[in-house]
């Protein structure tokens, strides 16, 4: 168990060099369904089965995966299923039916959800350890990546084959495994919050009853692990929502030329990570529960605006503001999950994370059809206002 405040320090930079790798790996991969759908022949409602295929791996791996991580430890599998993301992430491209591309995702997808559950189990170990609120930090790190591997998907994107880029992909994700899983194999999680060893004493370190990797949730405890994976599934139906349908809003409602309606995600995934980047601060300055109410407040303020702004520029302005207000919700949930339940507490709130963001581009598609895209995109309001409210009643359920 790492000791010392450089144990831990070298703890935090590895973990968080597998939540940039995650982003990197999956943001590289979405860059190039176009040219994989062409290179399969796929219909676009051929193409929408296969990609079930990330989903299902992964919503079926997230419970799998908590057990796992109690059994051999969040380390070690956050390890493995970087070895099996950065392998079958060069594996669409080879692939020239629905079918096969289908079954190779639903590898990739076991592999994404894997490691979301793991890393994000190790992260709350540390977060424990270190008794400061720097979840959004890890977050940070998985939203740059993707900015990084969407952005060089871009640029190589007319010059490399999907094979070859994809592959390029897969080196980098085994080195930079190499690089940062000798560090956490090192190390087992730490399982209770504990002075460094470099720190004077204070007071009596407390003797946990049993270890942090064996906890499952009861009672109570189940209830409140759900109602925090609810707040992780309105906001990430909010992140799936301004993915799929934020560009296409500002395009078709507001006239906006398609390099301009870019610029709504743009805006969105910037804030958003620029809230991660000052999440710590906000949360030792606010608490955790505080840090959600204001956050679902802001995002629903934000998307009231962006999505019934008659302006453009207004409605920019709208998008963003929604970033910053749920950068921190899914973080603080799967930290306050974990908290309470440990690995399985990160199962349940990644699952309902997922399942929101899976929901949210669906959902705001039907109800398009039935009223108007501005109306159904203010869904994405009124599940953060819901998260604002949950986050009202659930501020005492666990210490800050």
């Amino acid at each position: 168990m790492p000791g010392t405040s450089r144990d831990l320090t070298r703890l935090r930079t590895a973990i968080t060099a597998f939540f940039a790798l995650d982003g990197f790996l999956f943001a590289g991969w979405v860059v190039r369904i176009p040219a994989i759908k062409h290179q399969t022949g796929a219909s676009a409602g051929d193409l929408g089965l296969a990609l079930l295929g990330v989903s299902a791996g992964a919503v079926l791996t997230m419970t799998l995966t908590g057990r796992l991580c109690r059994r051999y430890g969040s380390h070690q599998v956050t390890v493995a299923c970087a070895v099996l993301l950065s392998l079958s992430v060069a594996l669409p491209p080879l692939t020239h039916s629905v079918l096969a591309l289908g079954a190779v995702l639903l590898i990739f997808g076991a592999a994404y959800g894997g490691i979301n559950v793991a890393f994000n189990s190790a992260a709350v170990d540390l977060v424990t350890a270190l008794r400061r609120p720097i979840m959004p930090s890890f977050h940070a790190a998985f939203s740059l990546g993707g900015m990084v591997g969407a952005g060089l998907g871009g640029l190589v994107a007319g010059a490399l084959s999907p094979t070859l880029h994809l592959a390029g992909l897969a080196v980098i994700g085994l080195l930079v495994t190499a690089v940062a899983a000798p560090t956490l194999l090192r190390h087992e999680p730490p399982s209770a919050p504990t002075l460094l060893h470099d720190e004077p004493p204070s007071a009596p370190t407390p003797t946990p009853s049993a270890p942090e990797t064996s906890r499952r949730p009861r009672g109570r405890t189940r209830g409140l692990v759900i109602v925090f994976g609810l707040i992780a599934g309105c906001t990430a139906y909010g992140e799936g929502a301004m993915a799929d349908w934020g560009a296409l809003h500002l395009e078709q409602d507001l006239d906006a030329s398609s390099g301009v309606a870019a610029l709504g995600y743009t805006c969105f995934a910037l804030a958003m990570t620029i809230g991660r980047l000052s999440g710590t601060a906000l949360l030792e300055r606010l608490g955790h529960g505080r840090t959600v109410v204001a956050g679902g407040a802001t995002a629903a303020a934000g998307m009231l605006l962006g999505s019934l702004a008659p302006s453009l520029w207004a409605a920019l302005l709208g998008f963003a503001v929604t970033g910053l207000g749920l950068a921190n919700l899914f973080p603080v949930a799967v930290e306050r999950a974990g908290t309470l339940a440990g690995p399985s507490g990160v199962a349940t709130a990644s699952t309902f994370g997922y399942g929101g963001m899976l929901l949210g581009p669906p959902a705001i598609g039907f109800m398009a059809d039935w009223l108007s895209l501005p109306v159904a995109l203010t869904s994405v309001a009124v599940l953060a206002a819901i998260a604002t409210l949950i986050g009202v009643a659930t501020r005492r359920a666990v210490p800050n």
